[in-house]
């Protein structure tokens, strides 16, 4: 499933109130100066956060983030002031918040954060609130205390949660890992972060996205698409309504083809056509449940089965997840037939070669000709042709 990821806000009254730092003669030091000395604030404050040293956090403002975030494991956590701008109680800046978790983040996770600032009488900076900036998605943490279960090859953080329930998510990415590697290879960490929130509402809020536009999708991973393997590991994200309304076999699918997306990050560029990677991912899923075609496919039946064959495979815009349910349904299912039919046709092992070859490609346009030429020894045409015949022969 595709993946996202981008909250505060100003009215017309903050911004009345905001005094800027320049203007007038000396004004650029004293900006400087404000700019200096909230990097230093927010450099203790990170220091304390990672030597778990809650006092010496009190000391440089509100202590809410420590409360909510001391069970989260960081190999790193840093702000970088990118500005300062004072108000009539103390000053606003905004900062870029780059963090860790250990473990599991090849690379640092970068957040764009807001921060109001007071000063004691003495003139000094503390913190009064961290919060997303303005169209930037929330973190985990700014939904309420975090609670962490490690699983054998999964890390699973909830808000809101029972230990029992983040549990059974972590059984379950413990078993899509090795499933997922035994296909699509070694060469990935081989591990999960699965984010688990309160409600809909909060899945919306991570992602930086209306809630309404998740409401039927069990999960998403953020960053599969234009992936370039130097990005830190990815979050699948629960959206536990959605989720709670499924059996164990579909819970299973699911955590499979979100780990799947995962694992195939590196090679999933914007070359790589949505029916592939969803439709690998599905493929995966799937793998080894007994569950036939017609029953995996169940709207993509209906429509062969009332001489409604689609004509080409799906495109981009058929998987977004605003359009028509049955639609958003085929575009699935007509991937997962793709990845089936070349699975089935040319073999498990030249179906990895031909995700991998169209993913490294930077462009989509002829990625997967080239890739349907070398790896397939097909054209499109006779692929598309053959995918229709498959469809007709499974479904019908």
């Amino acid at each position: 499933m595709t993946g996202r990821a981008r909250v505060g806000w100003l009215g017309a009254a903050g911004l009345a109130l905001l005094l800027p730092l320049t203007g007038c003669a000396g004004s650029g030091t004293t900006a400087d100066t404000a700019r200096t000395e909230v990097q230093h604030l927010l450099d203790r404050r990170s220091a304390a956060l990672l030597r778990h040293d809650e006092p010496a956090y009190a000391a440089t403002g509100t202590r809410t983030e420590y409360t909510r975030l001391r069970a989260l494991p960081l190999a790193s956590w840093a702000y970088r002031v990118t500005g300062v701008r004072r108000t009539a109680t103390g000053a606003t800046a905004d900062a870029e918040l780059n963090y860790r978790v250990a473990g599991y983040d090849t690379a640092p996770v970068d957040a764009q954060r807001t921060l109001t600032l007071g000063r004691t009488a003495d003139g000094k900076w503390y913190v009064a609130a961290d919060e997303p900036a303005r169209q930037a998605g929330q973190q985990l943490w700014d939904q309420g205390s975090v609670t962490v279960v490690r699983g054998a090859h999964s890390l699973v953080l909830g808000t809101g949660r029972t230990q029992a329930e983040l549990r059974a998510y972590a059984g379950l990415a413990d078993r899509a890992v090795p499933t997922v590697s035994r296909v699509w290879g070694g060469d990935w960490s081989r591990r999960v972060v699965v984010l688990v929130p309160r409600s809909l509402a909060g899945m919306g809020g991570l992602l930086g996205s209306p809630a309404a536009d998740y409401r039927g999708i069990a999960a998403v991973t953020t960053g599969e698409v234009g992936g370039s393997g130097k990005a830190p590991a990815d979050r699948v994200v629960v959206n536990p309504e959605a989720y709670a309304v499924l059996g164990d076999l579909g819970k299973q699918v699911v955590l499979t083809h979100e780990t799947t997306h995962v694992a195939t990050r590196a090679h999933t560029t914007a070359a790589t056509p949505l029916w592939l990677s969803e439709g690998y991912a599905d493929w995966i899923g799937y793998l080894g449940t007994g569950r036939t075609p017609t029953e995996v496919a169940p709207e993509l039946t209906r429509a062969v089965r009332d001489g409604l064959t689609p004509a080409a495979l799906p495109t981009d815009k058929d998987f977004g997840f605003t359009s028509d349910p049955v639609k958003l349904a085929q575009a699935y299912e007509s991937g997962w037939l793709a990845c089936r039919m070349i699975a089935g046709h040319w073999g498990t092992a030249r179906l990895g070669a031909f995700y991998r070859a169209v993913g490294d490609r930077q462009q989509r346009a002829g990625a997967v000709e080239a890739a349907l030429k070398t790896v397939l020894g097909t054209t499109p045409e006779a692929f598309t042709e053959s995918w229709r015949a498959y469809v007709r022969s499974q479904l019908g």
